[in-house]
């Protein structure tokens, strides 16, 4: 049954705001009560204010990668919330001739040290010290995609008013599935099944890439978006996914003209989206990609990648270990 969103409020207890925000005046395109749902207060989960977070930060830096440079302009940000059809639009973007269109797939399987650098950008979003600078703007944004032209997923539900602000001339497309408690059952299939395989805790410790990629969506994206505040992202995903989608897309809908703004759903295929962007409707059938069979198996893609790279890494501190306790048993023979 398809729900009008436009009617839902979230419960008024959550309308919190950051201190550490720039105030309307210096930021008039957030002059909205409906966008300072989006700013709440992550910056105060404990498991990111720990040492041990700080500590392995250090620990598993990367050097910092070449920034990208903008030579064509943000055109398109799909900026629904992730599991309603990111993959599937992005597909679509990209037969439509938006190469490259940034996903969130893209986050994790390119070098780890933009993943980091997302960290970077969630860091400033939410922890940035009392009086320093925390609004993004394009040049941040484009160090990490100035080579898109469009971008879904992710990276734009989770940094969605940034964006909005961040590329005003970009039209905006707010995808969204009809049926909420679908999207919830396929978010908590999904997405919420990361925190709990122990295993890939194992890997982030063994392997740097997967370490950032980690860190990027379970210890900020994931716990910002869904108010996961004590660092529990299923926890935060089963207890406040529904109401943080409704504020999403109230906040969206009260900071964009209706005149940038499509709201779309896969089932809409390619019509309105053609007529929206002003490109022709392509003959072949409108891409369905992302299913959970298939997020599994860019799961398991990422996984082999992970443990790969923790074998050859555990591989080189055995040999040290073995080699320095040869020397040490040579030594004292």
């Amino acid at each position: 049954m398809f729900e009008d969103f436009r009617s839902v409020s979230p419960p008024r207890h959550h309308l919190i705001t950051s201190p550490f925000l720039p105030s309307r005046q210096q930021c008039g395109c957030l002059d909205t009560a409906l966008a300072t749902i989006y700013h709440y207060l992550a910056f105060k989960m404990p498991h990111l204010n720990s040492w041990f977070y700080r500590i392995a930060e250090y620990v598993y830096a990367l050097p910092e990668p070449p920034p990208r440079v903008r030579t064509k302009p943000m055109e398109v940000i799909c900026i629904g919330m992730p599991r309603t059809g990111t993959e599937s639009l992005q597909h679509a973007l990209l037969t439509l001739g938006y190469d490259h269109t940034y996903h969130g797939w893209d986050m994790n399987f390119e070098s780890p040290n933009y993943a980091q650098q997302w960290v970077r950008l969630c860091q400033k979003k939410w922890y940035a010290p009392e009086g320093g600078d925390v609004q993004l703007t394009a040049e941040d944004f484009d160090k990490v995609m100035g080579h898109a032209v469009a971008v879904a997923d992710a990276p734009a539900s989770v940094f969605a008013a940034e964006l909005i602000q961040a590329y005003p001339e970009a039209k905006i497309i707010l995808n969204h599935r009809k049926d909420i408690d679908a999207w919830h059952k396929s978010l908590m299939g999904t997405l919420a099944r990361g925190p709990t395989l122990w295993t890939f805790w194992i890997l982030a410790c063994l392997d740097k890439e997967c370490f950032w990629n980690w860190q990027c969506y379970l210890g900020y994206m994931w716990p910002g978006l869904f108010r996961a505040i004590d660092g529990k992202v299923e926890t935060g995903m089963l207890r406040n996914a529904k109401w943080v989608y409704r504020a999403h897309y109230a906040m969206v809908r009260g900071m964009v003209p209706k005149d940038r703004l499509l709201e779309w759903s896969v089932d809409d295929g390619w019509e309105p989206l053609c007529e929206f962007l002003g490109k022709p409707v392509p003959k072949e059938p409108f891409p369905h990609t992302n299913t959970a069979a298939g997020f599994a198996g860019q799961e398991k893609k990422l996984a082999m990648r992970y443990v790969m790279g923790a074998a050859k890494n555990l591989a080189i501190i055995l040999g040290t270990i073995s080699v320095g306790a040869g020397a040490v048993y040579a030594w004292y023979r």
